[in-house]
């Protein structure tokens, strides 16, 4: 394409912006502060009190580390959320918080105060006090930086008022609830199984439990023998007075010394077996070869019996405690034949249901075991040096194979891989213990807690399913810890007997003295402090005697009790949030906790005819990030993403461009919009994979936008709105197609936001930038808004404004950076017709499409069927330019030839063509176009040295066309071969563009002084 003259060029209306094509870094701080800190204050003052707002709750990050991807997609999930509502005209409320207790934390202060980098193992010795204090400097730390690492994100939030758990306000209403729990009598103390970690010395909730499939136990074959039977079985088994013993089959040898009885199924079938090295075994029938492969010998049946003839029998411990009296068979309804030999050795202080069964038959439970998971000498009382403080997780297990295996208990032993729990923060396995601990009572809210989910809306669906599963596998709920960092239990003890008292009153008088005195008083003051027993449980002398324990509350509840935080700006269903979002875990975790401590809070409080609530009216759950091969991130493997990495471009491949003659590679900066639209772009409902495929995708898409914006301003640089900003009816349809285009488009991102599938918006907002406005709107409009008429000129720019406003719409959610830094460059005349920043705008107050029903329905058929045409002849085209016959489309005429119609029929094809006659050359980029009802070579067509025909078909009707050479001299201000060949190349001008030229002469002659000057001084010359 050849140079334009200077002298054609300054008549042109060349698009002139100065909004940069990439983001400007150091302009990123004032454009974040204005569509956060600035925007938030703004909705909170302005938008409407008297109408509900959105309410979101946030899920509290650990205060523990830096930020990591999936903070990211969680964190920016909640804000597009919330800026839609904005956008809505809704009132929005996040008050963002931080879960501040908990071992993590703990481990990191007593690695502090140690001084050491061996310090995961607990230090006894540590004084809470100073770890508390530790802790609590290291949580602060951890909290300001990673809000600020959120702003950095764009999160606009109220984060002068951030909440955290450790923060004494929140402690009072946190001890409010629990508070209310003890007043129903949900709260309660038992000495019971539950998971222990050894090496957090601490008991865990199941939500603290992640399961390992590849755990390998040491598996044995175990003989009891049977010392009694009822009369009908003795007669079967002691015929010949030989004795028979049991066999189970256990996978955690260590709580052999715990025994307390076997159980059996009376449904099932046994034999009593003879093997020539270990005597007559009892064993069910079913696992006959499996006993035998064990063993490797072949057993002989001597008889078999039915499961319930095993009722009223008994064995006798074989080593340890062998002082005790015989043991009993109970039946167990868990006990099945699908594993090991039928029957199940019951440590009724080292399994849940070994637990339940044998509380039915008073059979206490016993746990032989100290906090760091050793054996005490309670374990052998007779050989107590035999495994006291031996680890039964390591060396104690051996040596219990060992002992039993020497005086021939151990019929065979196997290595067995199989599903094992492990604790979710050491990643060290954890085992059943019987420990004193408070419980939480599930079971009696557990139906009000699943009826209070069927008004809930789940996106997922799935995630109702999997929410309920949780919660109806759930019936109490230990809630305390062996920690000094958290909030304790407003537990006291008896300093004598160690009676606990937890009651109403008891709780509310030790909420009144943390109120005066602070929590952390509640370690540090005199462990007989008068002030903290309530004075009906002082003595005649008006002294204590009671003790405050040391069980801190699970973390789960610290952050489940969270909800009474959106307490500040609510009226109506105080403390209920529109809506929480969190990761799949949580279904587990923070959502199960929130719901039951909720719905426990509320019970007993309600009439009977109205319906149990949760704390959320949305559920919403997003997937986990894995890296682009599909596996979870993880420190160890080295694939971990962080935030930062997007936002600067370090994963993008780095491209090459010219600085001062030399070759320099570099990356893009993708900024937080980038990371923003990379959340935005995907489908947060499954897993997510961060892959350099898809960040190269967001940073192309990123580009676009302000390649396009920055078109947009160049057209709008001199707009002058005149007294509407309504495309007449008296202009070119192809800007109606534009406008109709533009209202589909935010009609369905509008609503797929509405529904939150802000992926199907990205897509939807892509798929319209990139082809109806890139490659079909703005190459149809060039001409128009770079050589056009005023009036045609007028036409683009109003159009223009419209998609630049609603575009910003669509995007503001997602993108509030770039949308901010638009406003900055929007040139005067466009702000003054609209002097609402983007991100305050309405989705509502944006009524400037102005097309009637009839006319959309027409405008979508008309371009469908244009879009045909299109095709076609760009299809001819690129068969011209493959025969170098043209360059650019506009070295192209067209001529559409269509069958005449019969008389009275009506003619689709040819109707449409002729209407749309005078905007075909810019819908199909050429210099003319002729449409003719027959077949009839024109002049121009006999002239033309080339032509290429094509056929395709509008509305089913086959339609010939043909794109052949220009008759006519390019236009050289237009560049359109419509310029009489008459006259001189360098001086061709096109009938309008002489137009236009004359017109600017008379209007602006400044534009030609020089040039007439120079024409002047040839012409005296000569």
């Amino acid at each position: 394409m050849t140079s334009l003259s200077p002298i054609w060029k300054k008549t042109l209306q060349l698009p002139k912006a100065s909004f940069q094509p990439r983001a400007v870094v150091a302009d990123r701080p004032k454009y974040i502060k204005r569509c956060t800190d600035d925007l938030y204050k703004w909705q909170r003052n302005v938008l409407p009190r008297d109408r509900p707002g959105f309410t979101l709750a946030d899920g509290p990050p650990y205060a523990n580390g830096s930020l990591h991807i999936g903070h990211a997609l969680n964190k920016i999930l909640k804000d597009i959320i919330c800026r839609y509502n904005v956008s809505e005209g809704t009132r929005v409320d996040w008050i963002p918080g931080w879960d501040c207790h908990g071992l993590p934390i703990e481990l990191k202060a007593l690695q502090e105060l140690e001084q050491g980098p061996h310090s995961s193992r607990i230090n006894s010795a540590a004084n809470p006090v100073s770890v508390r204090n530790a802790a609590k400097k290291l949580a602060a730390k951890t909290v300001e930086e990673q809000k600020q690492a959120f702003r950095q994100w764009g999160i606009m939030a109220d984060w002068d008022n951030a909440w955290k758990t450790m923060d004494k306000g929140f402690e009072i209403k946190q001890l409010e609830v629990f508070k209310e729990m003890v007043k129903k009598g949900l709260i309660y103390r038992r000495f019971k199984p539950v998971y222990w970690s050894p090496s957090s010395r601490t008991a865990l909730a199941e939500a603290e439990l992640e399961y390992r499939d590849d755990h390998v136990s040491t598996a044995a074959y175990v003989k009891y023998p049977m010392c009694n039977a009822p009369e009908k079985l003795r007669k079967k088994l002691l015929l010949d007075k030989k004795p028979v013993s049991a066999v189970i089959w256990t996978t955690t040898p260590w709580t052999l010394p715990a025994n307390r009885a076997i159980g059996f199924h009376k449904d099932i079938e046994y034999i009593v077996t003879e093997s020539a090295v270990h005597g007559r075994l009892l064993f069910a029938a079913s696992r006959l070869p499996e006993v035998e492969h064990q063993l490797k010998e072949a057993l002989s049946t001597i008889i078999t019996i039915d499961g319930e003839e095993l009722l009223g029998t008994t064995y006798d411990s074989p080593v340890f405690d062998t002082s005790s009296s015989p043991r009993p068979f109970l039946h167990a309804s868990f006990v099945s034949e699908t594993s090991g030999s039928g029957l199940v050795h019951l440590a009724p202080g080292h399994g849940m249901d070994d637990y339940e069964l044998c509380l039915k038959q008073n059979i206490p439970a016993f746990a032989p075991l100290d906090d760091k998971g050793c054996f005490t000498n309670l374990a052998w009382p007779e050989e107590a040096d035999h495994l006291i403080g031996i680890d039964v997780l390591g060396a104690g297990n051996r040596m219990i194979l060992d002992q039993l295996s020497h005086r021939g208990y151990i019929l065979a032993q196997h290595q067995y891989e199989h599903r094992y729990p492990y604790d979710w923060r050491s990643k060290q396995p954890v085992l059943v213990r019987a420990t004193e601990q408070w419980f939480a009572n599930v079971g009696d809210i557990q139906g009000n807690a699943l009826q209070a989910l069927d008004t809930v809306t789940f996106i997922p669906p799935s995630g109702k399913t999997r929410l309920e599963a949780f919660v109806k596998n759930r019936t109490e709920w230990c809630i305390s810890r062996q920690r000094a960092w958290g909030l304790p239990i407003p537990a006291l003890y008896h300093k004598e007997t160690n009676e606990a008292v937890l009651t109403e009153d008891s709780v509310a008088h030790i909420i009144s003295v943390v109120q005066k005195r602070g929590v952390d008083a509640w370690w540090t003051d005199d462990e007989l402090d008068p002030e903290w027993t309530p004075p009906f449980l002082r003595n005649s002398n008006d002294q204590a005697v009671y003790v405050r324990g040391k069980d801190t509350m699970d973390v789960w509840f610290d952050s489940g009790t969270s909800w009474t935080q959106t307490e500040r700006h609510m009226k109506d269903d105080r403390h209920i949030a529109s809506s929480y979002i969190e990761g799949t875990d949580q279904h587990r975790g923070w959502f199960q906790s929130s719901l039951l401590t909720f719905v426990a809070y509320q019970s007993g409080t309600m009439d009977q005819q109205v319906l149990p609530k949760a704390p959320f009216r949305t559920l919403i759950t997003h997937g986990f990030t894995l890296d682009q091969e599909g596996r979870k991130m993880s420190k160890s493997i080295g694939n971990v993403v962080s935030p930062d990495e997007i936002m600067n471009g370090s994963l993008l491949p780095p491209t090459k461009k010219k600085v001062k003659g030399k070759w320099t590679e570099f990356r893009d900066t993708m900024g937080p919009d980038g990371l923003r639209l990379w959340v935005a772009s995907c489908d947060y409902t499954t897993d997510i994979k961060v892959s350099q495929t898809a960040l190269q995708a967001i940073n192309g898409s990123l580009s676009k936008y302000r390649v396009t914006f920055k078109l947009m301003l160049g057209i709008l640089a001199n707009f002058h709105s005149r007294a509407s900003l309504n495309v007449g009816d008296d202009a070119k349809r192809v800007h109606k197609i534009a406008l109709r285009q533009l209202e589909k488009v935010s009609t369905s991102v509008h609503d797929h936001y509405r529904r939150y599938e802000f992926s199907k918006g990205m897509s939807e907002i892509n798929s319209y930038i990139n082809t109806d406005l890139s490659s079909f709107y703005f190459e149809c409009i060039k001409d128009a808004a770079y050589c056009g008429t005023s009036s045609e000129r007028s036409q683009v720019q109003h159009t223009i404004y419209q998609i630049f406003v609603y575009l910003q719409q669509m995007l503001a959610p997602i993108t509030p950076l770039l949308v901010e830094e638009l406003w900055e460059y929007t040139p005067k005349e466009v702000k003054e017709w609209n002097p609402i920043p983007p991100g305050q705008r309405s989705w509502k107050d944006l009524n400037l499409l102005s097309l009637e029903e009839s006319t959309k329905k027409r405008l979508d058929i008309d371009v469908t069927e244009l879009m045909k045409a299109r095709a076609a002849i760009k299809s001819a085209q690129e068969l011209s330019r493959n025969d170098k016959n043209m360059g650019d489309s506009l070295q192209s005429y067209v001529l559409f030839d269509i069958e005449a119609a019969p008389s009275g029929v009506a003619n689709p094809a040819l109707d449409l063509l002729i209407s749309y006659e005078n905007e075909l050359e810019d819908i199909l980029g050429v210099s003319k176009v002729s449409v003719r009802e027959i077949s009839k070579l024109s002049s121009d067509l006999s002239k033309a040295q080339w032509s290429y025909p094509v056929d395709f078909e509008i509305f089913g009707q086959s339609v010939k066309a043909r794109v052949y050479e220009p008759q006519l001299t390019k236009c050289v201000r237009c560049w359109k071969y419509k310029a009489p060949v008459t006259m001189k190349k360098e001086e061709a001008l096109c009938e309008r563009c002489e137009s236009v030229v004359g017109e600017l002469r008379v209007s602006k002659p400044e534009l030609f002084e020089s040039h007439d000057t120079q024409q002047s001084g040839a012409s005296l010359a000569a």
